[in-house]
């Protein structure tokens, strides 16, 4: 693979944008390179000579040493100053530090033939490594500061566990600290000195890296064994006392600045005095202790440790994610510099790489080593304090493994997908056959059977179209698995996807095949039993798939989906998350799917399998009932749009609950009018309301949900920002859209066909809305990935569990 396309493969995709511009730096070499050969003098050579000649020449030797210019500017070219090709000056800001500014490169042969040329792409090359060294100066700032937030974390936590485990306050954890603190300091200082020599002695940034880390973690370590038995609760404090480190405890320095900071900060387990519950709203107790304005004072329980520790645990994942993706953005920039100054240097002929990556390795891009530092410190800390000082156990956490892409999921795909089409064939053949179509129990067939089997062919499109939109995520690199929350290595990919589709697909049809094969008993009229609960065991047997607590079929993915569904059925109790009201969308495009449900419970439950027989619409509980289930899905919706604008204070959550609101009264009429179809007020107001709600919806999904029909745009009602490269694909999908939104037509027009019998038409009318809700999904989250893009948000945010008190810290 070439390194601009492994280049593009590994960045961020939400800072795809403040990356080095590698493909456009590569189009200008391409001009330079075009105009040099078009003006390539043409030498006449004379016929005789060959490349034999070139064997005569002096040799020039194997140890040829270049001796490079000494100058307080980064200069190009070897020997005099008549040589040098370009001068990199640091232009600093008043601001700024000695490694801050900006860089501007001044080309010292525009002047030559084609000059102009070159001289374009220095000034290009330079803005764009100022981009990329602003943009890694603000990353380090923001993770720095978040180190200082997870320090008072640590502080409160290290004092909470002192409270729980010795409540009567027996022991003196003050001399206890002080003992650990005279037998931590030289150890740590021995740390950090070895850490600095390594550091003044390299030139060199990436060997400096990896040596002065290597040394850092071993006086950690070191420290760690050391005192292993005395420390305990308090392992933090052996992991080092430098003066940048954001996880050391005012106790355990003695530094100037430690000292400064320990007169202000309070005592260790004072600090719970200014410590209460952060409230985040997240569950359905923390929300009424919300609206009532509980007091969220600290219980000094196991129950409210453990909580604590995995919500701080939870937060060092992330923070350890976000300095991986930080260290790999420095990487890979250095790198494509690097990459595209050589190329340069090959396509001109000149020495200019060498200078101008000189001044890049001495840039705060290249010679900053906070991060690595601070990722040295978080694995200390989170191997002590949340793996119980196992190193292995705690790096496996920190760095999950890549998902790796099995053959025997390939596999099992290919056969269950050659079995779905054999079985569909047979079907077909069986059903032409044997004239099942025109029987004259075809009728009761389709009112009884068919709606229990559509519900399978309802689930298997929705999966089949998810499978679709994951596929045509990761070509246009959405990223998908960070939008919905997936823990790292357990997102399922369009794979595993379709052999979860093609399987339910299987078994749904080999259950309809073995369901035809077996006949009614001729003298009691009634079917057998093992024929009718086919559908039922099929349902149960998929249920207890998905609830089932073992590690098989995707567990972490079973039990995220069965965690959104809960919160989607207890809203608005808990805090409305992307993956929550996606759920919810999902579930309002299955509402012939939930009437399936509904189906089966009367089916079943009023012994009507025995005689196959329908006589739901005969009981009033049924009809009621059948108002409810179909308004549920968009009741989640309109209860989760209310929730965010109680927390968001956003007025779009105000209208979006109201276009659900319409959602429910349309649907409701049009269920109304289905029972009454010679009534004209159910049918004006079936009309009036769907009208309203198909139009309000249309323009939410096109201009609110997918960012399009902006006028003003790059691309004409579009959005300046597009991940298909095709524009007619997004007009295309606008008209789908709004033509499949207008499906309920066939509900009020009561349209009826001599080739379908009704309940047909109805899968159909299910199906084609499944299929807009697919082609939904793809924009959806195309938008929503390129507001991250637009915003750099490439991280979740988890939330801490102390609420600290600075005000109070002060006063006191």
């Amino acid at each position: 693979m070439k390194f601009g396309k492994e280049f593009v493969s590994q960045m961020v995709p939400e800072w795809q944008e403040a990356y080095m511009d590698y493909n456009y730096l590569k189009s200008l070499l391409k001009d330079i390179h075009k105009y040099k050969l078009q003006n390539k003098p043409i030498v006449n050579t004379p016929k005789g000579l060959k490349r034999k000649m070139t064997l005569y020449r002096a040799f020039s030797g194997l140890t040829q040493k270049y001796n490079g210019l000494k100058s307080s500017h980064y200069g190009g070219g070897d020997g005099d100053l008549e040589d040098q090709v370009i001068l990199v000056n640091a232009v600093q800001n008043e601001a700024s530090d000695d490694q801050g500014g900006r860089y501007e490169t001044m080309f010292l042969r525009s002047s030559e033939d084609g000059g102009e040329y070159e001289l374009v792409y220095f000034r290009r090359l330079d803005g764009e490594f100022n981009k990329v060294l602003k943009f890694y100066k603000e990353k380090v700032e923001d993770v720095m500061n978040e180190a200082d937030l997870l320090n008072k974390q640590m502080d409160a936590l290290i004092a909470f566990r002192i409270k729980v485990d010795d409540p009567e306050g027996s022991i003196d954890w003050s001399v206890e600290m002080s003992r650990l603190k005279s037998n931590i300091v030289p150890l740590s200082e021995a740390a950090v000195m070895a850490s600095s020599s390594n550091a003044n002695r390299s030139t060199n940034h990436s060997a400096s890296t990896a040596k002065n880390g290597r040394v850092h973690m071993d006086a950690i370590q070191e420290s760690d064994q050391s005192q292993e038995d005395n420390s305990e609760e308090f392992g933090d404090e052996t992991t080092g006392s430098h003066d940048n480190n954001p996880f050391n405890n005012s106790i355990n320095s003695e530094n100037k600045q430690q000292t400064l900071n320990a007169n202000r900060s309070p005592a260790p387990l004072q600090i719970l005095n200014y410590v209460e519950y952060n409230n985040t709203l997240e569950t359905p107790i923390s929300t009424l202790r919300g609206i009532l304005k509980f007091n969220n004072h600290l219980n000094f329980k196991k129950e409210d440790l453990r909580r604590v520790e995995e919500q701080l645990k939870l937060a060092f994942v992330e923070f350890y994610q976000k300095l991986r993706l930080l260290k790999s953005y420095s990487f890979l920039n250095l790198l494509a510099f690097s990459k595209i100054m050589k190329k340069y240097d090959k396509i001109t002929s000149r020495h200019a790489s060498r200078s101008y990556l000189k001044m890049v390795d001495n840039s705060y891009l290249g010679s900053s080593d906070e991060v690595n530092k601070l990722m040295e410190r978080v694995e200390a800390t989170f191997i002590k304090h949340f793996a119980n000082a196992n190193r292995r156990k705690g790096i496996n956490i920190l760095r999950p493994q890549a998902k790796r892409e099995r053959h025997r999921v390939t596999y099992s795909l290919g056969f269950f997908s050659g079995c779905t089409a054999s079985l569909l064939v047979a079907l077909v053949f069986i059903a032409r056959a044997r004239n099942i179509i025109e029987a004259e129990g075809s009728t009761r067939y389709m009112e009884t059977m068919f709606p229990l089997y559509s519900l399978f062919g309802f689930v298997v499109l929705h999966m089949i179209m998810y499978a679709a939109n994951i596929f045509f995520w990761r070509r246009y690199h959405v990223n998908y698995p960070f939008i919905f929350g997936f823990k790292q290595g357990t997102e399922l990919g369009y794979r595993e996807v379709f052999l979860l589709s093609t399987g339910l697909a299987t078994l749904a049809l080999a259950s309809v095949l073995s369901n035809l094969d077996m006949e009614m008993d001729p003298k009691t009229q009634d079917y057998k039993a093992f024929t009718e609960l086919l559908p039922l065991g099929l349902v149960t047997f998929v249920l207890l798939v998905i609830i089932c607590p073992f590690n098989i079929i995707y567990r972490s993915s079973r039990f995220f989906l069965l965690h959104c569904a809960f919160h989607c059925l207890c809203a608005p109790l808990y805090k409305v998350t992307l993956p929550d009201f996606f759920l919810a969308d999902q579930i309002t495009s299955q509402v012939q799917a939930i009437r399936s449900l509904e189906f089966y419970i009367c089916y079943y439950g009023w012994g009507d399998f025995k005689k196959r027989q329908n006589t739901c619409k005969s009981y009033d509980v049924y009809n009621i009932f059948s108002y409810i289930i179909v308004t549920i899905p968009y009741l989640w919706r309109f209860l989760q749009s209310l929730r965010r604008l109680y927390e968001e204070k956003d007025s779009m959550h105000g209208y979006n609950a109201l276009k659900f609101f319409s959602t429910i009264m349309a649907v409701c009429m049009r269920t109304a009018y289905s029972r009454r179809t010679t009534s004209l007020t159910w049918k004006v107001l079936a009309w009036t309301f769907s009208a309203i709600a198909a139009t309000a919806s249309t323009y939410w999904d096109i201009v609110i949900d997918w960012g399009l029909l902006q006028r003003q745009s790059k691309n004409r009602w579009l959005r300046d920002k597009l991940l298909v490269p095709h524009k007619l694909v997004y007009f295309g999908a606008m008209v789908l859209n709004i033509l499949l939104r207008f499906a309920w037509l066939q509900t009020v027009l009561d349209f009826q066909s001599d080739l379908l019998h009704r309940e047909a038409l109805i899968a159909i009318v299910a199906s084609l809305e499944i299929i807009r809700r697919g082609i939904w999904n793809f924009f959806r989250l195309e938008n929503e990935h390129l507001n991250n893009v637009g915003k750099y948000r490439a991280f979740k945010s988890v939330p801490l569990p102390f609420n600290y008190n600075e005000d109070e810290d002060k006063d006191e």
